[in-house]
């Protein structure tokens, strides 16, 4: 019998019984489904969140306190207080660090901000306008503050959009008073809303770097120093010579000590792509045990299918079809079963993954872009072939190795 043959023979016994090889199929529906949605979610965060990085410019360079993190063992040692104002001063230095543009030390501290009798709870940022710029973000209303704030520890605020609405409502918020841990400050601008990203300043206050120190921290070290190189040509050395100025600093000869690390938007971005990729991995083999699921309830049902059509098996075999023939019928119904449930659940996954992404974009951040996996979807037809020919062998041999006469004498 030609393979055309047998695959029409194989789509006619599909056809007869529907409504058994629609619910075959189901198990192979949700566990493709869910793949697609699972890597196509997880690419869209990954693409936002490299959109936001790449956002920063690529001679931005940031350093923190602590080792590189390279597992949860050791994440806690980004808490130190190893960067403090002398390294500042001597990273200003040109004759330490050439090419160095601009450079703003960072002091973050969670508080309640109060304002008459209502309460927020926000995270302050204490920076200086370099900062602003490496984000590219101004006040709506009012204005930033200048280096004789940050210089004379100036008591001024700048305002996250939420913060001022949970706060103020709708009336003005500019030139008004908050208090931060018994400390009064003067409101003197409002950021427009910036929505969900890494650097969100909607639930934000930022103010001058001392000013924060000596309100509200009262330490004198940093929890973070951003760097601006001159250009993108620099930014290696500038690196270098960072490194090895805060060595210096520190009194530290072998790197392998250091207390500090130093990254640029291309080394995030790395950082980013493994995690999501990893995550992406992770959930989608979580996702892929429904897959497997699906392939043990086709073999279970084609075995039942086995039954139920024996003496149609034996009738054919009378009038002349091999046990090749019969093999070749029921591997074809498993194969087209476990290949139609892959097609809709990529249909279905797309669906509902654009569907998500709306919602995402529209919800939590409105850079979020709907992303079609198309190494998901092949893997998702491969692993459904896959499927259904590993738990379609089985039945098919079964239903080939029966005994024309006996299976024309089964009731």
């Amino acid at each position: 019998m030609l393979i055309k043959h047998r695959i029409k023979t194989a789509y006619r016994g599909l056809v007869t019984n529907k409504s058994r090889s629609l619910l075959t199929i189901l198990g192979i529906v949700i566990g493709i489904t869910a793949i697609i949605i699972v890597m196509s979610i997880g690419q869209g965060a990954q693409d936002l969140i490299l959109g936001q990085i790449e956002g920063l410019g690529a001679t931005t360079i940031s350093i923190d306190p602590g080792k590189q993190p390279q597992g949860p063992s050791n994440f806690a040692e980004v808490y130190t207080d190893s960067l403090k104002p002398k390294d500042i001063e001597a990273l200003r230095r040109p004759a330490n660090v050439q090419g160095l543009k601009d450079i703003s030390p960072m002091v973050i501290q969670p508080a309640s901000i109060l304002f008459e009798n209502e309460t927020e709870r926000a995270t302050v940022v204490g920076s200086t306008e370099v900062f602003m710029d490496i984000l590219a973000l101004s006040p709506e209303q009012g204005s930033f503050f200048t280096d004789d704030d940050v210089k004379q520890k100036a008591r001024v605020v700048i305002l996250g959009t939420k913060v001022k609405e949970n706060l103020f409502g709708l009336s003005d918020a500019v030139g008004k008073t908050i208090r931060i841990k018994e400390q009064s400050f003067r409101i003197i601008g409002v950021f427009p809303p910036s929505g969900a990203s890494i650097f969100s300043v909607d639930e934000m206050v930022v103010a001058p770097y001392t000013t924060v120190q000596q309100y509200l921290t009262g330490t004198i070290h940093f929890n973070s120093i951003m760097v601006r190189a001159e250009n993108e040509k620099v930014v290696n050395r500038v690196v270098h010579d960072i490194e090895a100025t805060l060595r210096e600093s520190h009194g530290i000869t072998d790197p392998t000590n250091d207390d500090f690390h130093v990254s640029t938007p291309e080394d995030a971005a790395a950082i980013v792509g493994t995690i999501t990729t990893v995550l992406t991995a992770l959930l989608g083999s979580v996702a892929g045990i429904s897959l497997v699921v699906g392939g043990i309830g086709i073999m279970n049902i084609m075995l039942v299918s086995v039954t139920e059509r024996t003496r149609e098996i034996g009738l054919r075999k009378a009038l002349g079809a091999t046990e090749e023939d019969i093999l070749y019928q029921f591997l074809f119904e498993s194969v087209m079963l476990t290949g139609l449930g892959g097609v809709i659940g990529i249909i279905l996954g797309a669906g509902i993954s654009y569907a998500a992404a709306v919602v995402l974009s529209s919800t939590v951040a409105e850079g979020w872009t709907f992303a079609f996996p198309i190494s998901a979807a092949v893997l998702g037809l491969g692993v459904s072939a896959v499927i259904g020919l590993a738990f379609g062998i089985y039945p098919a041999k079964r239903a080939a190795a029966k005994s024309p006469m006996e299976a024309l004498r089964y009731e």
